[in-house]
């Protein structure tokens, strides 16, 4: 079990580093901050001045040299935009992300477990055929559309909930059907699948020959055993809903990481960004970490000697 921690944990911290590799290079594409900091009729030695004073004037290598020594130590350098510590924005907003993400995550359990339950109990019925159309239609509409549709029609046509902002239960609902939506579709699929694997084994059939209830059945013994594929996607798509809000948190105003990195890559406020993408990854690499323990407890079955 720890040697499998171990090689799962190292495993992690190389995704990691290769993720700050990317997000440092990448981010310098989008041009010189100094460009947008200083007035156009700036001198030339000043703008040479506070490019060095910034520490752009160093080759990419060295920059990331230091990126990476500073960020070990948490220092994440201070926002270009804002004038702040960038570790300390992104956390502060961390945890509406969070909020967001869980609210989104409970939305696509609700309809996505029911669903494939019942699409499996009732395989070939109408409720099959419902189920899986519902399921297309999710991975047909991305989330930005859905969120701009809720905001057209429960907002501005009926103003049953407003727009945008964040603060009282009414704004998360519909920033948590856009963002939780798309996983439906693979959740249900996920569900229903693994469910008709279970129901056709010899101890639900043993079950229902001795008379026990067809709802202990489905609901208990049926969906526990179908659960680990579940909870994997489950643990993905919360990962990636932490790391992947940035279009939902921008069209609801919402005050996360994925806007507040938005923001900062169209003034390419490169400590923001850094900050933030590698933040997403650590906790990416943790969600998946612990998924991946968690199947010992669904399922005893399994160990981790190897």
């Amino acid at each position: 079990m720890l040697l499998y921690i171990l090689k799962r944990v190292g495993q992690g911290l190389i995704s990691i580093v290769g993720a700050s590799i990317v997000i440092f290079f990448v981010s310098r594409l989008s041009g010189d901050p100094i460009v947008l900091l200083l007035p156009t009729e700036a001198p030339p030695a000043v703008v040479e001045q506070v490019r060095r004073d910034m520490g752009l004037a160093e080759p990419l290598w060295r920059q990331y040299l230091i990126f990476a020594g500073n960020a070990l130590t948490g220092d994440f350098g201070n926002s270009y935009r804002w004038q702040a510590p960038a570790l300390s924005l992104v956390l502060d907003r961390l945890p509406a992300t969070i909020y967001l993400a869980l609210a989104a995550l409970l939305f696509s359990i609700l309809l996505s477990v029911p669903f494939g339950v019942l699409s499996a109990v009732y395989r070939g019925s109408w409720i099959d055929t419902l189920g899986k159309g519902f399921a297309m239609l999710g991975q047909a509409m991305p989330n930005f559309w859905v969120g701009l549709l809720l905001i057209l029609v429960l907002a501005i046509g009926f103003n049953l909930l407003p727009a945008y902002g964040y603060g009282t239960p009414a704004h998360i609902i519909m920033p948590a059907i856009a963002l939780g939506w798309y996983p439906v579709a693979a959740q249900t699929r996920i569900v229903r699948s693994a469910m008709l694997d279970v129901l056709d084994s010899d101890y639900i059939r043993m079950g229902r020959a001795v008379g026990a209830s067809e709802r202990v059945l489905i609901w208990k013994y049926a969906l526990r055993n179908a659960a680990i594929p579940l909870v994997t996607i489950l643990g993905v798509y919360f990962a990636a809903m932490l790391g992947g809000a940035f279009v939902v948190e921008t069209i609801f105003a919402w005050p996360g990481v994925g806007r507040t990195v938005v923001e900062a890559v169209f003034s390419r406020d490169f400590p923001v960004v850094q900050a933030g993408v590698l933040l997403t990854s650590i906790l990416f690499v943790t969600s998946n970490l612990l998924v991946d323990l968690s199947y010992g407890l669904i399922d005893p079955r399994i160990r981790y000697d190897r």
